[in-house]
């Protein structure tokens, strides 16, 4: 990515001040008002893309049941202590079935509370409601502390040294996250059954995450995702990268996500365009994935619900295909 290829003197304004703002914005996005989301449109199960999210799938529905987020926690070999996750399980969850697995990452500043204490980002909304209508099987969703570090004193910030645990959680995710949901609740397995998503440096982590172990996962989405895969300078800090330019593709013969969505609005304040530059990079590299903008949205819940909706409504279609 060229350096500097983002900066503008808005952007400028805000990395200055960027200390006294609302960090939460950073994680689970810049809260939107209910009458500037969601699509009046018909909704058609194909495989087309959505720019956002129907108003029928993110409505609270009075004949739905939908489930809430309760807390959990594991032991952590890979960061060496315990810790937290919040977990999405279907209204009527049993033992007697079982369920397929969402792992939603947060921003940088976040924590497993980022998307489930913010009810305007609509999760339980879009996958209950999707459920009820017969598109997806009813899903489990884990949002996990995706800063996975050893040391419980470090905190994150916009340097390096501060973002290596967001860089190390692919293996807390694979090595000891996945291995207690799917030994703790009643889930399927196999990537068929096992989806990624994440928004902003969540979104960052989906992409590092997939390029490296695609075959864990059938259907991924990374939603505004920051700078940082590959070597790159932004407003806030210069980027040493986890990855070449050119290393930003799957390996030869690798089993590949059977649909890989990256997204981004058009008015993003905080990554801009970097999310453009990744999907202009993967398709360089050869690296299949869909890519689209969500017309008007800011860093904010209007991408991170189109984004979910559309991973739902792609895995809804390829399902309905076999």
């Amino acid at each position: 990515m060229t350096q500097d290829s983002n900066i503008s003197s808005e952007e400028n304004n805000t990395a200055s001040t960027s200390s006294t703002e609302d960090m939460s914005s950073f994680a689970s996005g810049i809260k939107t008002e209910d009458t500037e989301t969601g699509s009046d449109t018909e909704f058609v199960l194909n495989d087309q893309i959505e720019e956002r999210c129907p108003i029928t799938y993110e409505a609270h529905r009075s004949d739905v049941s939908y489930g809430e987020f309760t807390h959990g926690t594991y032991y952590s070999t890979t960061c060496e202590m315990d810790r937290g996750y919040s977990i999405l399980l279907p209204s009527d969850y049993s033992e007697d079935k079982k369920y397929p697995v969402l792992y939603l990452l947060h921003g940088i500043f976040g924590d497993e509370y980022s998307f489930s204490g913010d009810g305007s980002n609509k999760i339980k909304e879009i996958v209950g409601n999707m459920a009820a209508d017969d598109l997806i099987q009813e899903t489990i969703i884990v949002c996990p502390n995706m800063y996975a570090a050893k040391d419980p004193n470090q905190k994150p910030a916009f340097d390096n040294e501060s973002c290596l645990p967001y860089d190390n959680f692919i293996n807390d995710l694979v090595t000891d996250l996945m291995p207690h949901i799917e030994s703790s609740y009643s889930v399927l397995t196999g990537r068929e059954n096992t989806y990624l998503a994440g928004f902003s440096m969540g979104g960052r982590e989906t992409i590092y995450i997939t390029l490296k172990r695609p075959e864990l996962f059938g259907y991924v989405c990374a939603i505004s995702s920051a700078p940082g895969v590959v070597p790159t300078k932004d407003k806030f800090m210069t980027h040493d990268g986890q990855m070449a330019e050119s290393e930003m593709r799957f390996a030869e013969d690798a089993v590949t996500p059977d649909v890989f969505i990256v997204c981004c609005g058009t008015r993003d304040s905080v990554v801009g365009t970097y999310p453009k530059q990744y999907h202009e990079l993967l398709e360089a590299n050869g690296a299949d994935h869909i890519w689209y903008e969500i017309t008007g949205a800011d860093h904010d819940n209007n991408a991170i619900k189109g984004g979910l909706f559309n991973l739902f409504k792609q895995i809804a279609y390829e399902k309905s295909r076999n």
